[in-house]
């Protein structure tokens, strides 16, 4: 295990991926996740690796693509624009069963946007982004050293499900600096044989590797395949933290770094004597919907905070069934909700107060101090 060093986040995430086996990295530049590339084809080549800065994120994931088919460890990374025009490839690379990781530092939109954090490419993510019946499974980091984690681990899944894993970071985690700690990794002794990989078919039959299926019976059966392959990984892979389930009355629920933000919301209005308390999803697909089973059947009202107008509050819809009333707040377009207005808007939910969100922000002014900046007036 190694010193803590103070590293940039998408330095950080690409020093992870290097210790953990990745010898293959393909994209194009985009703020704010530049300094993934720009370290990687510093840093690669030494570690035996190959950098290639592709013409466009078209080019680049299929490029995964190929060395994902040839049996490599191999990522990309981009932010929000650029993950759509991967889109397709994305698709190609769930539906021929390939590993690989894609790091997404997601910044905020639709369009071009800006290059300010954000969390509106939850859907992108978690819905699926491309088309056809495939999933990516989905980590949320909340801290640079998490994020370190999950990338070492995200290598790992990706082997063991032959299925695309992505980082949704957003511009803050890249950006900040914080000390990590790099545990000690096995590298290429951890990679797992890879049998059905086009490496040359001496000695054996010829594997191919593909997502076309023009008999429509096979296709069908190729998705059912993939569906109980995500009914194992719903299963095995759901990660999650919750923060004083056993006697909190409300939760704030909240993913990557708009829950560093809610956990001191939650202690401060817990030292006021409010029974708050807080569940933070860690993989975003599959969701952990385990955690919200748990307590809400007595709770009396979940708050979700993101940086987006609200896209996971579905799913925590969907978790809590109806059992409890799920409220939401979020900012948008590279706003970072403050701990006065989070704290603000959940006292509104305790209090029984619950106007919607337009009403709940100020529609005509900027306030000097501590509230939300405007939206347009209607």
């Amino acid at each position: 295990m190694s010193e803590p060093i103070l590293m940039k986040g998408n330095e950080a995430i690409a020093e992870a991926a290097i210790r953990a086996g990745c010898k293959y990295f393909f994209g194009y530049p985009i703020t704010p996740q530049n300094e993934i590339p720009e370290y990687m084809s510093r840093k690669l080549p030494e570690a035996g690796g190959v950098f290639i800065q592709a013409e466009s994120e078209v080019s680049s994931i299929n490029m995964v693509y190929g060395a994902a088919g040839a049996g490599a460890r191999v990522m990309t990374s981009s932010s929000s624009p650029g993950i759509s025009l991967m889109m397709e490839g994305i698709s190609y690379i769930a539906g021929a069963e390939l590993p690989c990781v894609i790091v997404n530092i997601s910044r905020g939109g639709p369009g071009l946007g800006g290059i300010q954090p954000s969390q509106a490419d939850y859907f992108q993510a978690t819905k699926g982004g491309g088309h056809g019946d495939y999933k990516l499974i989905v980590y949320g980091p909340s801290s640079v050293q998490e994020a370190c984690d999950l990338m070492i681990k995200a290598f790992h899944v990706a082997d063991k499900y032959r299925n695309p894993v992505m980082i949704l970071g957003d511009g803050m985690i890249g950006q900040m600096m914080e000390p990590v700690v790099f545990r000690d990794e096995p590298g290429d002794a951890a990679i797992p044989e890879k049998p059905w990989a086009t490496t040359g078919n001496e000695g054996r039959q010829s594997n191919l590797i593909t997502s076309i299926y023009l008999d429509p019976e096979v296709l069908d059966a190729h998705n059912w395949n993939l569906y109980r392959k995500y009914k194992a990984i719903e299963e095995n892979e759901v990660m999650y933290e919750s923060y004083h389930e056993d006697d909190s009355e409300w939760f704030l629920v909240a993913y990557g770094t708009v829950a560093r933000i809610c956990i001191s919301v939650m202690e401060k209005m817990r030292k006021e004597g409010f029974k708050v308390g807080l569940i933070r999803p860690i993989t975003l697909w599959p969701f952990p919907k385990v955690a919200f089973d748990e307590v809400a059947g007595r709770a009396k009202a979940f708050l979700c905070v993101e940086m987006s107008t609200g896209q996971m509050v579905e799913d925590v819809r969907l978790a809590v069934g109806g059992k409890a009333p799920v409220h939401f707040y979020g900012r948008t377009g590279g706003a970072v909700p403050l701990h006065s207005n989070i704290e603000k808007r959940m006292r509104d939910v305790i209090a029984g107060r619950t106007p919607v969100v337009t009403d709940y922000l100020d529609t005509t002014t900027k306030e000097v101090e501590g509230d939300e900046t405007s939206v347009p007036a209607s």
